[in-house]
């Protein structure tokens, strides 16, 4: 039994980084014919590969989601065309003549027959929300780092801040390290003017947490570490506001998420929102959600 046509007229696109290669499948009475063109990946060119597309009534066009290279593709085709971005492993898993010159033809062949399960998509201001999503979270973790390389510097100069207060980065914490980095050679300076509130009932555990020994060459590697990651807070602040800014389009949601146990902050609702959009008649079920 012959497999059921879905798309008489679809495309397959086989993306790379500085062109795309498109092939049409049109079939007419159980007969597809094919039409291949490559096309560069600068605007232009994609520009083209939208009319062409146009001229030959196509509309619903599938592509593997290689890299980011996708990407400009998705953008400019978007509107223009129903698009279905294929997961590389479902169309490679499939055996049959995938060599680099039938990529386009063969992913057009499977999408015709509707073979290819196509991924999630939100729309472009929920993909640039998650872009910006991420990248914040790329900066906390490059945060962590940084913090982590800090408290690492502190305990190789037997300063053991870490064993008396809750957080090294805590205001009176830092306080203490720019005394100490100010001369490192001297840690006999009064701490109590550089504390404040509850850590006043520490000062003699805090007056023998500092008496360590800071070299130069460890004094200059904490004063770069310090440097950077007070950079990072300001870049991540930055970029904060943006997403605020962006998140404003869904706030009715982001309060909903926020009435769920254990969201307590705004930016673990705004991440949910990034990550499965606002609209969720596009998941069939909560595993399909979920996966």
């Amino acid at each position: 039994m012959a497999l059921k046509i879905i798309y008489p007229i679809c495309c397959g696109i086989d993306v790379h980084k500085t062109f795309v290669v498109a092939c049409i499948a049109s079939t007419n009475k159980g007969v597809t014919t094919y039409k291949r063109h490559r096309f560069s990946t600068f605007t232009k060119g994609l520009k083209e590969l939208s009319q062409w597309l146009c001229e030959n009534n196509c509309k619903d066009v599938c592509m593997e989601s290689t890299g980011k290279y996708w990407i400009p593709v998705f953008n400019v085709l978007e509107d223009s065309c129903k698009i279905t971005l294929a997961h590389p492993k479902y169309v490679k898993a499939i055996r049959g003549k995938k060599t680099d010159k039938k990529d386009a033809k063969w992913i057009a062949d499977l999408f015709k027959h509707d073979l290819i399960a196509g991924s999630f998509m939100p729309p472009l201001a929920i993909r640039q929300l998650r872009d910006l999503m991420r990248y914040r979270f790329k900066l906390t973790n490059f945060m962590s780092s940084e913090k982590n390389r800090l408290q690492n510097c502190l305990t190789v100069s037997n300063i053991q801040l870490g064993h008396v207060v809750s957080d090294t980065f805590g205001k009176s914490s830092m306080n203490i390290i720019e005394k100490l980095l100010e001369n490192p050679l001297d840690t006999s300076f009064d701490i109590e003017p550089l504390i404040h509130g509850s850590m006043k009932n520490k000062l003699p555990e805090l007056e023998l947490a500092i008496d360590g020994f800071i070299t130069p060459e460890q004094a200059e590697k904490l004063k770069v570490i310090k440097q950077h990651f007070e950079d990072l807070q300001s870049r991540k602040e930055d970029l904060e506001k943006i997403i605020l800014s962006l998140a404003k389009s869904y706030s009715e949601e982001i309060k909903l998420i926020l009435t769920v146990p254990s969201f307590k902050n705004i930016f673990s609702a705004i991440a949910v929102v990034s990550e499965i959009g606002v609209d969720m008649d596009v998941f069939p079920t909560a595993k399909h959600l979920c996966s």
